[in-house]
């Protein structure tokens, strides 16, 4: 007496398999969020998953000065070092040059779109707005950063 037993192929999946393939491919990303918020019932800091992930690096990435990172000296966008420049046109260009350039070097999981800034002479400070996409996700997130004088 013979038993056969049907065995599913990937063939007698039925849908889109090309979307179930390409999400199980897909990397999860994690950060450790500096807020250090605590899970209610764990009591365990929550790390930032996924996209978030993403968005905190290119901030962290964008609030680092330069030589702040021993042995990678030129990493960050040394935004803070142009807090004191007179605020013009030059001065919004080289924030915005830098922006694209730290960016562009330090996270190849982005895409920038547009980098907005706008100096506020009466506060002494300047709104940067960058809008980017992730290329593994392609969702498109921003990162909104207020640089603004102490003295």
């Amino acid at each position: 007496m013979s038993t056969t037993t049907n065995i599913l192929s990937d063939l007698s999946v039925e849908g889109d398999v090309r979307k179930a393939s390409r999400s199980s491919r897909l990397k999860q990303w994690t950060d450790l969020d500096l807020n250090l918020t605590l899970h209610p019932i764990r009591k365990d800091i929550v790390p930032l998953r996924d996209d978030q992930a993403i968005k905190y690096a290119v901030r962290n990435l964008l609030l680092t000065n330069f030589y702040e990172k021993p042995f990678n000296l030129g990493v960050g966008a040394n935004l803070r070092a142009l807090l004191f420049e007179p605020a013009d046109a030059i001065t919004k260009q080289t924030l915005r040059k830098n922006i694209l350039r730290s960016i562009k070097a330090g996270e190849q999981r982005v895409d920038v779109i547009f980098v907005n800034i706008v100096d506020d002479p009466d506060s002494n400070s300047y709104r940067i707005l960058v809008k980017f996409r992730i290329k593994e996700y392609d969702t498109q997130e921003d990162v909104e950063i207020v640089l603004r004088r102490l003295r």
